[in-house]
């Protein structure tokens, strides 16, 4: 309660006013695509996971592109994280999807359902979490979800990645007209080292991340 006093000084300041809207719009999109997907996936069965990118593609890319304002957040000290980790997650997420834009015949595919289901899953870890920090101190049950469940989670995001590019480059041959670019951009295969070379420097800065804030949750509990 104390904590929520001391913020809620600020609350009329334009830096409050901002994170706060902006993490609540990216909570409730991420929201909106995941009730969209399971309610698609309980009507239609396995036929909706062809038609996942059409459905909610456009506001996954919205969240999505929206998300590289995070690094100027980072940046200018509104969001207290570390950059590279954050750096990687966002450049990853918008470089996969400008793949999948420029191939239509990729969008059908159900790995890119279970991509955007993992994407979801992890943002709704985060930003109810970052909502939460911005008027009050989060409970250890939250940090906890916050920074535990979200390694293994973004571990196995980042191997569904590397499935969505290796289910791409099926359709890099001259006759896949509907991939035009794909051939090269993706023909020198350059982009899965990189990709797996950038989780593993993120998953190594989110554990320290993680065991940073635990100890500063427990230091500031000893206290009281």
């Amino acid at each position: 309660m104390e904590d929520f006093r001391k913020n809620f000084r600020g609350m009329l300041s334009f830096r409050f006013v901002y994170i706060f809207t902006y993490n609540l719009f990216q909570f409730c999109g991420h929201t909106w695509i995941l009730a969209n997907t399971i309610t698609r996936f309980l009507t239609f069965g396995k036929d909706a996971l062809a038609d996942t990118f059409y459905s909610v593609g456009f506001v996954m890319s919205l969240c999505q592109l929206l998300s590289v304002l995070e690094l100027f957040h980072i940046a200018d000290g509104i969001e207290k994280a570390r950059l590279l980790p954050r750096f990687v997650q966002v450049m990853e997420k918008n470089i996969l999807l400008v793949v999948v834009t420029m191939c239509e015949d990729i969008q059908r595919e159900p790995v890119v359902c279970v991509q955007f289901f993992l994407w979801n899953i992890l943002d709704l870890l985060r930003y109810p979490h970052e909502l939460l920090c911005v008027v009050a101190t989060p409970s250890i049950t939250m940090l906890r979800a916050r920074y535990s469940l979200w390694i293994p989670l973004y571990t196995l995001s980042v191997i569904n990645e590397c499935a969505v590019i290796n289910r791409a480059l099926t359709f890099t041959e001259p006759a896949a007209l509907s991939c035009p670019y794909f051939q090269i951009s993706l023909s020198s295969m350059i982009y899965l080292p990189v990709l797996i070379l950038g989780a593993g420097v993120t998953v190594w800065q989110l554990l320290k991340e993680r065991r940073y804030h635990l100890e500063r949750w427990s230091k500031r509990r000893k206290r009281k």
